[in-house]
């Protein structure tokens, strides 16, 4: 029996560009903030304060900026390495080797450019999971099949 158009099965792959495209942003970003921070905090005047500002906002940068591009590279342990979508669930396989089902309220996010997509919903327990996945993170034919089957959940 052949598969309806609804239910698609696919592997995920790390997104080798799309990190460049991060380090590229993150990079002097984080070394920006964290430099002046250093600089004003130890010039021992007014702006202290400032410099205390500018370090934590760069340390927070760079956590946020180490998390997505570990995400892309497929590297954390709740990174979906695979999607299995049917009409009453839908199924990721986690790195770690965990099976995830989003089952109830259940919500999909595409962008305007068509290069990603956000994934939200609740598992079999009622926590809320959110999941963002890339275009460079399929293949071209699997990732259009995703989004159309994912368009009823909009």
């Amino acid at each position: 029996m052949a598969k309806r158009w609804e239910e698609v099965q696919c592997e995920l792959h790390a997104d080798k560009a799309g990190v460049l495209w991060d380090l590229l942003l993150y990079v002097p970003t984080v070394g920006f903030l964290l430099l002046m921070g250093v600089r004003l905090w130890y010039a021992h005047g007014d702006d202290e304060i400032v410099g205390q500002v500018l370090m934590f906002l760069g340390f927070f940068f760079l956590m946020v900026g180490g998390a997505r591009v570990m995400r892309r590279l497929l590297v954390m342990p709740s990174s979906p390495i695979a999607l299995d979508i049917n009409r009453e669930r839908i199924r990721l396989k986690q790195k770690n080797g965990q099976m995830l089902n989003l089952l109830k309220d259940i919500r999909f996010f595409a962008d305007h450019a068509g290069k990603s997509f956000g994934l939200t919903g609740s598992d079999e327990y009622g926590v809320k999971k959110q999941f963002v996945f890339h275009r460079n993170q399929f293949n071209e034919a699997d990732f259009d099949s995703v989004i159309k089957s994912l368009e009823r959940y909009k």
